[in-house]
């Protein structure tokens, strides 16, 4: 409790777990239809794809999040389209764009400001870095994202585990496919400034795989997924200011921690 009431003096730390928090919440969201669908490198991908942009931002003077958003929405119906098109499927196709646009964020970059600490703090994250409008963003956004999945939540289910079910149903699987994408996007774009670039998918992946440990029920799933995401974000913010080690690695370590827990007694 007192290193509790340490944290919460600080601004930074508390305009963190606001935004962690939320992200938490939309990243379990989303992750559970993701791997269902074997398609959870998504979130690296597009990752990748977010540093990238925000590195020209940087590098021209615009607005990281501002630009990075529609750059990444772009890439995520681009995987689509490219999977979907027969010839270059999962994987493969998310590895071309990442690295490509991971490549040329990292040579515009060079190429102007260099690898300064502001381009660092989106590949690593940073808590010190995230500012009042970086809150508010996260906070509208994450609201849309969690929205969106409760409006659409029986049409997510349907196409998470048969598509050619809920086709014949007349679920119109590309929108939905294309609406978790866009959500996933946006997501990974705000929380790179907490979680940064590298370690941003471990939270979309980890949790769902623990709460699978656990139960099979779709719902139940949903619902524990949110909740160790959250449990671990927190203890890993708890961590960081108690060892002095990144935000984002110490959520990503407490994730695995409780994986491997998870895995030892299921």
């Amino acid at each position: 409790m007192e290193i509790l009431s340490k944290i919460f003096e600080y601004p930074f730390v508390l305009r963190a777990v606001i935004t962690g928090v939320l992200l938490c919440c939309c990243a379990a969201l989303l992750g559970v239809n993701l791997v269902l669908k074997r398609y959870s490198m998504l979130g690296d991908g597009l990752s990748h794809v977010s540093f990238g942009a925000a590195a020209i931002a940087l590098a021209f003077g615009f607005a990281p999040l501002q630009f990075s958003i529609p750059i990444v929405i772009i890439a995520a119906f681009l995987l689509l389209r490219i999977n979907g098109n027969g010839k270059i499927k999962g994987d493969a196709a998310i590895s071309i764009v990442s690295t490509s646009a991971l490549a040329i964020g990292i040579t515009v970059a060079n190429l102007t400001t260099g690898m300064n600490t502001d381009i660092s703090n989106y590949m690593f994250g940073s808590i010190l870095a995230l500012g009042t409008e970086d809150v508010v963003y996260s906070v509208i956004i994450s609201v849309l994202v969690i929205a969106l999945y409760i409006m659409f939540y029986n049409k997510i289910f349907a196409v998470s585990f048969d598509e050619k079910f809920a086709a014949s149903s007349g679920i119109n699987v590309k929108f939905y496919n294309g609406l978790s994408a866009v959500l996933t996007a946006v997501t990974v774009v705000v929380g790179m400034r907490i979680m940064g670039a590298l370690l941003i998918s471990s939270i979309i992946t980890f949790p769902v795989l623990s709460a699978m440990r656990v139960t099979k029920k779709y719902r139940s799933t949903v619902i524990l997924s949110v909740i160790i995401s959250v449990v671990a974000f927190l203890i890993g913010i708890i961590l960081s200011f108690s060892f002095d080690i990144p935000a984002g690695a110490a959520v990503v370590l407490t994730n695995l921690a409780i994986f491997i827990i998870l895995n030892c007694f299921s």
